[in-house]
Formats: structure tokens, C-alpha cells, sequence
């Protein structure tokens, strides 16, 4: 087998193939226009496209595709091969660099909100060529920005770039304050952590829940969880091990930077995490890699599940998006250097963040709001809803001096003083992680905790990038009319900590006291569900801030409002209609096949001996009996009130009666399921139990 360093990056036409495949010029001049967004001539175009072209072709690919990032959550792409007409009646192939740039594929087809009616159909793919172009099923996949015909964002992609370029801009101004003239770009680079459940593909088959939902609908516990901590971190099964290498190899061919596999607390579930790389980068191959995932299982005779709650009753899986700033010249700016400057620059960078997630914290709960990950959050297992910063015990108390204007002891240094004495030099681990936390200082990086582990980390990372940059537009613009720099920077940096402190708990994020804190002493929000947090996207400030950035249009907004809760309604609706059908055409029919077979049993006995009470088969029957009859009438009920959702126009009141009422039924319809479950002889029941499920991989 080869060696890693030599297929790594294989299937990629990343900056080695283009240097070696481009002539010195127009290789030059791409750099330009990745590098610092110079405008690609149409000339060098068409070269990068035939070279493109080339390379695919020796590499097996037919068709080439833009592929993009619509507000399904997922990928799309249209292919189209390389074949045009010879004279002499053969093909030759042929890429122009019109067909690189813009594609042009069915807006009306994609979710947008509104933004383009049903007969509006035109839409336009654009090149990013800041996301290296690879090969996929023999296609070559250009990654492209998505929007429709009057130029409205119809993607996660193009407000994604838009932020990033606003957090760019605004940084640049403060690190220009600091006298760094050598930066010239700051990019937010991201290392998403993938949590997954990998599940056997016969028994997943015979779920129709599993098949149409992504998640159980109905299961009870099986008589061994998590509960003796033994799949953490434990021996990697064989079959589990062999998907894991032929994972790895798959993504190493497309420069997908895996580093870390290891099993997660939950039976059957595991996790991958990546190194970092810049953010639109890092969203890319996210999305691949889920999608690769998958793939790879199937050839493995798995299904690997991303839903945020494939099962009730153990973990579920998130998305930990471990987030910082990188200067093009290779500097963290969320790690503290040697010297003063050094050390203000980093905490002025640091109080940007602790009062953008403050000022901003709905627009990162609704970056993470939908129907899966409402099971999630707070259950125990993930952060709770309610958005906080956990900093750790040293940099909090080197807040607090600073805050007060009081000496800072500790064994490294004395007394702080922005910009006149140097400042602890923090070590990596000062102190424990949280993993309560929704949003932690992890030594260099923030690890945003509450995606769930279908999100695009795209939705996140506009929403963290924007408010950033909202927080360091208001410190330059003081900054720069400051007379005297350092006392304004440490009165910038005071008043950030005093403004805004109540963002800061080290504590247990689970802990039902930190909740009524949070809300009734803090006055932070708590936003249990979907449709309770999605409505603050239209707040005043929000709108305010995202459009002042351009990271979006008002009417942009409008459709994400519409998109978001549209979703979150026909997913709960598609579960609801799924645990119906499975009740009465599955359930029911299994639980009175047994309930019949023991009354005949007992009706048996009698005659063998007269007089026998039958007391364990008559009980039996007269509990499950007790139990069709619940069974039918909650999905009654639950059938009853999805219908009534219909009527309802306004998609916010529509979300409203399903998170009020739906949702109520579908747990009122799920108990008598589970507890027939529990007393029905195995081979009546149906479909693969949580116990099959969840240990059936060995």
C-alpha cells in the first residue's frame, strides 16, 4: 500500500498541480485572486480551466460539476461531461473558462425563502477559486457560491465568504493599531470535530423510522447503555476499525486533514476530528466528509447516522467547532505572546469575542436550531440553550484584576499593567476543560459546542465571524481617534469586561440553578427550542449588524426566517406521519398477534385442566389488551393534529403549534409503543430494538 504523503491531496487541484500544470504567469495571477481577491482575467480563465480539464481527465474523470451549498444542508451538483462534437463525427473534450466561472442551474427547485418564486427559475453557480477544485465519482467538483437571478445569496457559501471578509477587514484595522503592517489578511480557521452512530445496514433496513427520519421513533431501553462507561475511548471493533481505515484513505485522497478517530460515550457511536484549516476550507470538507462517511459505510454493510438523536436514552451527537484567528504570516491571534503588546493584542481579541457572543448570543442559538439538535441540547450530554463563555479560573481572574484595576499574582509574574508589564504567559492548560460549555477557551481556540452533528458549520461560523467583526469595528473606531493609545486600549478592554461579564461561567452548564441564574440574574436568553429563538433573527440589532457587514440582505434574512422554520416544520411533520404509520401498520398488528396467541394458549390450558386461572396469560392479555386500545387512539390524536397544521399560513404560528401540541402527541403515542414493546414476545416485535441496534456491530 502507498504511503500516506504520497496519495494525500491525490484527488485535488490544490496549489502543487496547479504550479506544476499552469504556466508561471497565469499561475501567478490566480494566486493574486485567491490570495487577495484580485479580479481573474477571463484570459487566465480559460487557461486554469484547460489545465483543470487535463488533469481530471488523466485522473478518470468524464464530467466535471459546480458543486454548492444550498439551504437544503446539504450538497448539490448538476453534471455535465467534457464531450463536445468532432467534425469527423467523434469528441474531443473541451472545459472553457465561462464553464469554470458561472454555471446556471434551477433556482425555483432549492429552498429560498421566498427570494425566487416558482417560475422564477434562473440561478447562477460562481467559482470560488478560494476552495481547491477535486474529483468525486469520476467527476470534477468546482466548489461554487449559489444565488439567484437579481444576485441574492441562495447558499451557506457566499454569506460564509461575506463574513469572512468582513471579520478580515476589521481585524486588519486593529492589528494596524498594534504596528503589524506585515499581515496582510486574517482568516478564522476552524477544526469541526464529527460525532456519528454507525449502525449494522440489514437492521437499519428493516426501520422504516431509521429510513425516513434519520433518528427512532420509537425504542425501549435496552437493558445495557453508556452506563458503565465502557465504549469511551475503548477498543475499536474490527468491523468499525476496517470503515475507519478505508474512511481515512478516501478523505486523505481529497486533502481532508483527518487526524483523530476514536469511539464516543454512546454505544455504536464514534467520532472524527480534522486539523484546522481556514473556514470556507473547513466548511467544505465538513460537508464532504459527511457525505463520505456514508459512502464508505454502505461499502462496509453499515449506515453511518449524523442526526443530532438517532436514539432516546444515550448521547447524541454534535459538532464541536473549535474556532480561532490566523494571520496570513502565520500568527494565532488568540494566543497570548511574549510581550506587552503582544499580550493586550491578545486579550483586546479576546474581549471581541466574549462581547460579540454576548451581544450576539441568539444569532448563534439559532445558527444551531433545528428539530434534531432541539432533542439535544441540554440534555445532559450537549450544552444547554442557554448561550455562555467559559474562559477557565486563570484568564478569569486576570479579567477580574484587570476589571479592577488590582495586582494579578501568580508563580509566573506580579502586577498587570496593559502595555507597561508583561502579563502571565498562559500555559496551554491552566486549567480543565468544560464540557457544559457552550462556548469555551480551549488554550488557544474557542470550541463552540452546540452544533449538531448534521449542521453545516457554515450557519455558525457567518454568525461568529459577523459578530466578531461587529465587536472590532466598535474598538477601532475608538482606537483609531485615541490620543493616547494604551490608556484607551485598556479602557476599551475594562469597559468590555464590566459590559459584558455576564457571559463568563466556569461552572456546571447542566446544573438547573445556573439556568435560573442565567435567566433571572444575568438576563441571559434561554431558547429551548427551535421556533423560540429562529423569530430573533429579525431583531433590529441583528438586522442591523449582519446588513451594516454585508453578510446579508434584509431580504436574504427574510428567507433564512422562512427556510429555518419551514424545515423544522416538515421534518417534525415527516415524524409524525412516520410514527402512525409504523403504529398501525406494525405495531399494532404484532402486539395483537401475541396478545391473541396467548389468549389461545390459555383458552388451551383450560381444557387441559379445568379450572386453571391462567392468571400470567390472562393479565398479559389484559395489559396489552390496555395497550392497543392507547396505541390506536394517540395516533388518532397525533394523526388529528398534524392534519390541523395545514391551516395554519404563518410558518411561525405553524412551528408554534407543533413544538405546543405535535410534539406532546408524538411522546404521548410513543409510550404505550415502547411499553408493548417490553411485553412482547421478540420474534412478534416488528423491527431491530435499541439492544439489536446498538450492539449489532461487532
Amino acid at each position: 500500500m502507498a504511503a500516506v504523503s504520497e496519495y494525500f491531496g491525490s484527488l485535488v487541484f490544490d496549489d502543487r498541480v496547479m504550479k506544476a500544470n499552469l504556466p508561471a504567469g497565469v499561475y501567478q495571477s490566480l494566486r493574486r485572486t485567491i490570495d487577495q481577491g484580485a479580479k481573474l482575467d477571463i484570459g487566465v480563465a480559460n487557461a486554469v480551466a484547460n489545465a483543470m480539464k487535463d488533469w481530471a481527465v488523466a485522473q478518470g474523470a468524464t464530467h466535471f460539476t459546480h458543486w454548492f451549498q444550498p439551504l437544503t444542508g446539504i450538497t448539490a451538483e448538476k453534471h455535465d461531461s467534457f464531450i463536445s462534437p468532432a467534425p469527423d463525427g467523434g469528441v474531443i473534450m473541451e472545459f472553457s473558462g465561462k464553464e469554470l466561472i458561472q454555471g446556471e442551474p434551477d433556482a425555483s427547485s432549492f429552498p429560498s425563502g421566498g427570494l425566487r418564486a416558482t417560475f422564477e427559475a434562473r440561478g447562477y453557480t460562481a467559482w470560488d477559486p478560494t476552495s481547491y477544485a477535486f474529483i468525486k465519482d469520476k467527476t470534477l467538483c468546482i466548489p461554487t457560491a449559489f444565488c439567484g437571478y437579481n444576485g441574492e445569496a441562495l447558499d451557506k457559501k457566499t454569506p460564509l465568504l461575506r463574513s469572512m471578509e468582513a471579520l478580515n477587514k476589521q481585524a486588519l484595522r486593529i492589528l494596524r493599531l498594534f504596528g503589524n503592517d506585515t499581515a496582510k489578511r486574517v482568516s478564522p480557521c476552524v477544526g469541526p470535530e464529527q460525532e456519528y452512530f454507525l449502525v449494522d445496514a440489514a437492521l437499519y433496513e428493516r426501520r422504516r423510522d431509521l429510513r425516513f427520519t434519520g433518528r427512532t421513533l420509537f425504542g425501549a431501553k435496552p437493558p445495557k447503555g453508556q452506563e458503565m462507561d465502557d465504549h469511551y475511548f475503548g477498543a475499536i471493533k474490527p468491523r468499525v476499525a476496517a470503515f475507519m481505515e478505508d474512511l481515512n484513505q478516501e478523505l486523505w485522497k481529497l486533502g481532508i486533514l483527518a487526524k483523530t478517530q476514536h469511539n464516543e460515550v454512546a454505544p455504536a457511536q464514534h467520532e472524527l476530528a480534522p486539523v484546522y484549516t481556514t473556514n470556507n476550507i473547513a466548511t467544505d470538507h465538513n460537508q464532504l466528509t459527511m457525505e463520505i462517511m456514508q459512502k464508505t459505510a454502505a461499502r462496509h454493510g453499515l449506515v453511518c447516522l449524523l442526526h443530532e438523536k438517532p436514539f432516546a436514552g444515550v448521547n447524541g451527537s454534535g459538532k464541536h467547532n473549535n474556532w480561532s484567528l490566523a494571520t496570513d504570516t502565520g500568527v494565532n491571534l488568540l494566543s497570548p505572546g511574549d510581550t506587552p503588546y503582544e499580550n493586550a493584542q491578545f486579550l483586546l481579541f479576546l474581549c471581541a469575542v466574549i462581547q460579540a457572543v454576548d451581544d450576539y448570543q441568539d444569532l448563534l442559538r439559532i445558527a444551531v436550531a433545528t428539530a434534531g439538535n432541539d432533542h439535544r441540547l441540554g440534555a445532559n450530554e450537549a450544552p444547554p440553550a442557554v448561550v455562555s463563555i467559559f474562559l477557565g479560573d486563570e484568564l478569569a481572574a486576570i479579567l477580574g484584576c484587570i476589571e479592577h484595576d488590582a495586582p494579578y499574582t501568580s508563580i509566573d509574574t506580579g502586577k498587570v499593567r496593559l502595555g507597561v508589564d508583561v502579563l502571565p504567559k498562559f500555559r496551554r492548560d491552566t486549567t480543565d476543560r468544560n464540557r457544559t460549555s457552550p462556548f469555551a477557551f480551549t488554550g488557544n481556540k474557542f470550541e463552540f459546542r452546540m452544533l449538531g452533528s448534521a449542521n453545516s458549520i457554515a450557519c455558525a461560523n457567518i454568525m461568529l465571524n459577523s459578530a466578531v467583526a461587529e465587536s472590532l469595528k466598535l474598538y477601532a473606531d475608538q482606537l483609531e481617534e485615541a490620543e493616547d493609545f494604551p490608556a484607551a486600549l485598556q479602557a476599551v478592554i475594562r469597559r468590555t469586561i464590566q459590559a459584558h461579564k455576564r457571559i463568563i461561567f466556569n461552572g456546571n452548564g447542566y446544573d438547573q440553578s445556573w439556568i435560573r441564574e442565567a435567566t433571572q440574574q444575568r438576563g441571559l436568553l434561554n431558547c429551548p427550542t427551535t421556533p423560540d429563538c429562529v423569530p430573533h433573527l429579525l431583531d433590529g440589532k441583528n438586522v442591523a449588524m449582519l446588513t451594516a457587514h454585508k453578510v446579508y440582505t434584509r431580504a436574504e434574512l427574510v428567507s433564512r426566517y422562512e427556510v429555518t422554520l419551514e424545515n423544522y416544520c416538515k421534518t417534525i411533520v415527516i415524524e409524525a406521519n412516520t410514527m402512525v404509520d409504523m403504529a398501525r401498520t406494525e405495531i399494532l398488528p404484532a402486539v395483537q398477534a401475541f396478545a391473541g396467541d396467548i389468549a389461545r394458549t390459555a383458552a388451551a390450558k383450560r381444557e387441559l385442566v379445568p379450572g386453571c386461572p391462567c392468571a400470567y396469560e390472562t393479565g398479559l392479555v389484559k395489559k396489552l389488551s390496555a395497550l392497543t386500545g392507547q396505541i390506536a387512539a394517540q395516533a388518532e390524536e397525533l394523526e388529528r393534529a398534524t392534519a390541523e397544521l395545514a391551516s395554519i399560513e404563518d410558518i411561525g404560528r405553524r412551528a408554534e403549534a407543533i413544538r405546543d401540541g405535535v410534539l406532546a402527541k408524538m411522546s404521548q403515542l410513543r409510550l404505550p409503543c415502547d411499553e408493548a414493546e417490553t411485553l412482547t414476545a421478540k420474534q412478534y416485535w416488528p423491527f431491530p430494538t435499541y439492544g439489536d441496534l446498538l450492539f449489532g456491530v461487532r
